[in-house]
């Protein structure tokens, strides 16, 4: 059970290290997609519902509502 907590640190690390290079755009919509991704797994479950189907809602929504975050600075 602990092997999925490893790969979710592993992968939040590269996103941040990766994140180095991008534009203020880029940067806000993978930080969005992460972010909804999470909270839309984490409302899913709360409500009794699929977290992967809540990850995947959230993670539209927040790519969406980042890139226009994004554009604006």
């Amino acid at each position: 059970m602990k092997r999925p907590g490893w790969i979710v640190c592993i992968s939040a690390l590269v996103v941040v290290i990766g994140c180095t290079d991008m534009t203020p755009r880029q940067q806000g919509t993978v930080s969005g997609a992460a972010i909804g991704a999470a909270g839309g797994a984490g409302i899913a479950a709360i409500a009794g519902g699929n977290a992967w189907t809540g990850a995947i809602i959230g993670g539209a929504a927040g790519a969406v509502a980042g890139n226009i975050h994004g554009g604006h600075q």
